[in-house]
């Protein structure tokens, strides 16, 4: 409760719409959120391996949900999820965000070693972009946000979002230190 009392209403939102996403049959723990279509996105290989039976979304109330359905995208590496018992609220996600390098940003997420209840916060700046394309097929590229935060594993399949706004501007996928 003093996480939530602390955040303000666009931080209860988030944190409401974040899920830990546990794969029993791998042993992956990773970051998913609810979006306001009732589906759960995460990344594909946070539950790479896993029917949807062996899935399990904690939300930060410690309500463990079943998933029905997975659709996945392993070139983008993301994965749709529908939950058993349908829930209330969700995020939208900021299709044409126009950010600008230095921004702040922040996530939600379980990083590996810590279990909840609720997610912990992560705030870092875009330093730049870089596309990609999935599986190396031709097309429109995706663009991915290079962050410069403290973003670790368990963060995969989070929100990401522009400070100051509920709605979402991407999905953290992975992270890369110093070389």
């Amino acid at each position: 409760q003093w996480l939530l009392d602390s955040v303000g209403e666009t931080g209860r939102s988030a944190i409401h719409a974040v899920y830990m996403i546990v794969c029993s049959r791998t042993g992956q723990k990773g970051t998913g959120f609810l979006l306001d279509s009732g589906r759960v996105i995460t990344n594909h290989h946070v539950i790479a391996g896993c029917a949807p039976q062996d899935v399990t979304a904690i939300s930060s109330a410690g309500d463990h949900l079943g998933i029905s359905e997975v659709v996945a995208d392993e070139g983008r590496d993301l994965a749709l999820m529908s939950l058993e018992a349908p829930q209330p609220g969700g995020l939208s996600i900021q299709e044409d965000a126009d950010l600008e390098v230095g921004t702040q940003v922040w996530a939600w997420g379980f990083p590996l070693g810590y279990d909840g209840p609720a997610p912990l916060l992560t705030v870092g700046y875009l330093s730049g972009f870089r596309d990609s394309h999935p599986d190396d097929t031709p097309g429109t590229p995706v663009k991915h946000l290079v962050i410069n935060g403290a973003l670790n594993p368990g963060h995969s399949g989070g929100p990401l979002f522009a400070s100051g706004n509920d709605q979402g501007v991407g999905v953290v996928v992975g992270k890369h230190g110093p070389i």
